[in-house]
C-alpha cells in the first residue's frame, strides 16, 4: 500500500493540485463544511485556540493557521534552553555526518542540497546538529524561533510538492532536499541557526512574519536569496516568537553548527512534541554576544 501511495505521489499535478486547493482554502464557498468536516477527520482540538467556534473563522487558511490563546504553549524557561519550533512529532533528530543528515532509517540526505546549494551556508553547519519535526494536519501551524536570533538571510528553493509523513519519508530518497522550501538563517548567541519551512503536497503557501507569504509567488520558479544582515532595523525574533505559518501541514528542521548544542536525551524518532518545549541546551561555553 505504501508503494502505490508513493507512485500516485510520483504521477499527480503536485503545484497545480496544491495551489488549486490554495485558492479554494482562501474562499469562503463551503467552508464551514469543509472545517467541520476537517476538525471531524482529524480530531482537531480547538480549545486551546483564540476563535473556538469553526464557523467564526474568516476562511479555511484562517482555520489552518489559527492563532492559541496566551500561555496555551509555555516556552522553556531555562537560560540555556532550545525549545521546539512547533508542533508535531519528532521525524528524526541528532548530528549531521558532515553533509549528511538523516532522513529515515537508512536513508541520508545533502546538507547542501537541502540548503538550496548555498555552499556557504552548508559549511556553517557541516557537523552540526539538527531536529526535524513533522507537523501533521491535526497540529498548531505557525514555527516558532528555537533561539533568539537576528536574520540574516531568506532563500526560497523551489522544489517538488511531495507528502512528508513518515511514510514518504520512508521511501523517497531526498525528500527535504527536493521539496519546496524556505531556508531562514540566523545568528544567535550560540553562532548561526537555520530553520527550514519545507512545503508538502496540498500545502497552499509558506508565510514568514517579515516578508508574507514566500510561496507560492507568481515570479519564475527559481532560487531568490535575500540578504537581511544590513537591514535597518535589524529583523531579531526572541526565543518562542512566531516565524512562519504553513497552510496545511508540513515540516520544519532546525540546524545548529558543531559543538553549539546538546539536544535533549529524551527526544527520539516518533517522540510527540509541543512548541516551547526543550528540545536541547546550549553546550556550556558557547554563549556569546550577538
Amino acid at each position: 500500500m505504501s508503494h502505490l501511495f508513493v507512485l500516485m505521489q510520483q504521477l499527480l499535478p503536485q503545484h497545480l493540485l496544491s495551489r488549486l486547493a490554495g485558492k479554494f482554502a482562501a474562499g469562503t464557498f463551503a467552508k464551514n463544511l469543509l472545517i467541520r468536516a476537517f476538525i471531524k477527520r482529524y480530531r482537531v482540538d480547538l480549545s486551546e485556540a483564540v476563535i473556538q467556534d469553526p464557523g467564526k473563522f474568516e476562511n479555511f487558511n484562517a482555520f489552518f493557521t489559527r492563532e492559541l490563546q496566551a500561555g496555551a504553549r509555555p516556552i522553556a524557561q531555562e537560560p540555556d534552553a532550545i525549545v521546539c519550533p512547533g508542533d508535531g512529532a519528532i521525524s528524526q533528530l541528532g548530528a549531521i555526518d558532515d553533509d549528511r543528515l538523516l532522513q529515515a532509517k537508512g536513508r541520508q540526505f545533502s546538507l547542501l542540497d537541502l540548503l538550496g546549494g548555498d555552499s556557504q551556508m552548508a559549511d556553517l553547519f557541516k557537523s552540526g546538529s539538527f531536529a526535524t519535526v513533522y507537523l501533521s494536519p491535526r497540529d498548531y501551524h505557525r514555527v516558532h524561533m528555537p533561539l533568539t536570533g537576528q536574520l540574516q538571510k531568506m532563500i526560497y528553493v523551489p522544489g517538488k510538492l511531495f507528502s512528508v509523513n513518515q511514510v514518504a519519508a520512508d521511501k523517497l530518497p531526498n525528500l527535504f532536499a527536493r521539496n519546496e522550501r524556505c531556508v531562514c538563517l540566523f545568528q544567535t548567541e550560540v553562532g548561526p541557526m537555520a530553520v527550514i519551512l519545507v512545503g508538502a503536497m496540498i500545502v497552499a503557501g509558506i508565510e514568514t512574519v517579515w516578508a508574507g507569504q514566500v510561496c507560492p509567488t507568481a515570479g519564475s520558479r527559481t532560487v531568490r536569496s535575500t540578504d537581511f544582515s544590513e537591514h535597518r532595523p535589524p529583523i531579531q525574533l526572541s526565543t518562542g516568537a512566531e516565524l512562519g505559518r504553513f497552510k496545511l501541514g508540513s515540516t520544519a528542521i532546525v540546524l545548529f553548527a558543531h559543538g553549539a548544542i546538546e539536544l535533549e536525551d529524551s527526544l527520539v524518532a516518533n517522540s510527540t512534541v509541543r512548541m516551547g518545549q526543550l528540545l536541547g541546551r546550549i553546550r556550556p561555553g558557547q554563549t556569546r554576544s550577538l
